[in-house]
């Protein structure tokens, strides 16, 4: 596991990956397992930046298997619309990376369906597509769900009180909470696939800090990116760097279902792939529990009791 890079990811030959997300991490997990020779479906809001991807990935790998599909996490229909879409395709899907983001908008802004967006989008969307893919993954052999975290899962908390930061929004501390709930789905989703039967690992990952258009693309960020931050973002690790945890969760033959793996050096700040220190409140069940009773509920969607 020492120093691993795209180059250990074994052959994705007749294998299928759905990616969300075009830009940054997703792109450069698209091209790699692209590179590997699976099938990649790349799902974006953003049709142009999709099919720019998509293109991008032909020019480096004429070969490659890879389409754009249109998915907008923000908007459950689109989720619901998506999903239909890809079991009326195909009869399995082998990988699916739940990567796709949204990262501190000045001011509080809400999903189509009045959740706070990053809480609705980088949780509750990728809650709601999983359920809905979950028919294509119990069919797969030795499927794999990654769901992208974030060392600020660190600071978070599940405000049950305000989960949807009504009374008071701050937006890191939403950003934070939103990835500490990556963090906890992907582990419960484990526990429940072991508890069914159903046969698909999760797996949680992080990138570090990475450098990605995540924060330069949020809501309102124009005029907040300032010189100092600029130059904080040159120090950062290239995004094809940041990307390798998730790649070494959705590949590697060594990736331990249930794991968490981000970078290595520096606080988990940069490197390469290794287990990732677990922040205590993510290893709280009954909080996990709870959140997956409160996501159903508030999505509409639910998962098989049993494969």
């Amino acid at each position: 596991m020492a120093n691993w890079t795209v180059s250990d990811i074994p052959h994705q030959r007749g294998r299928s990956a759905l990616v969300t997300g075009a830009a940054g991490l997703g792109f450069e997990d698209a091209l790699a397992l692209a590179r590997a020779g699976a099938e990649v479906i790349l799902a974006s809001r953003d049709p142009a930046k999709g099919t720019r991807a998509v293109e991008e990935i032909h020019r480096a790998v004429p070969s490659a298997n890879v389409r754009f599909e249109a998915l907008d996490l923000a908007s459950l229909a689109s989720v619901a619309a998506f999903s239909a879409r890809l079991l009326g395709q195909r009869d399995s899907l082998d990988v699916l990376i739940n990567n796709a983001g949204v990262m501190r908008p000045p001011q509080r802004m809400e999903t189509a369906d009045g959740f706070e967006l990053q809480l609705g989008t980088n949780h509750l969307g990728h809650f709601a597509l999983t359920a809905g893919l979950m028919p294509l993954l119990v069919k797969a052999r030795k499927a794999r769900v990654v769901t992208l975290s974030s060392i600020a899962a660190r600071g978070g908390g599940i405000d049950f009180d305000d989960l949807q930061s009504t009374r008071r929004y701050r937006s890191m501390a939403a950003y934070s909470q939103s990835k500490l709930a990556c963090l906890m789905f992907a582990f419960e989703l484990q526990r429940r696939s072991e508890a069914g039967g159903w046969g698909v690992a999760s797996l949680a990952a992080h990138p570090g800090l990475s450098r990605t258009e995540l924060l330069l693309n949020a809501p309102g960020a124009e005029g907040r990116i300032n010189p100092l931050f600029a130059l904080f973002r040159r120090t950062m690790q290239p995004a094809s760097q940041g990307a390798l945890p998730t790649l070494f969760a959705a590949t590697a033959p060594e990736a331990r279902p249930g794991g968490y793996y981000g970078p290595d050096r520096m606080s988990e700040t940069r490197g390469h792939p290794a287990p990732s220190r677990v922040p205590p409140q993510a290893a709280d069940t009954a909080v996990a529990e709870r959140l997956w009773r409160v996501s159903e509920e508030l999505t509409g969607v639910s998962f098989p009791a049993a494969a």
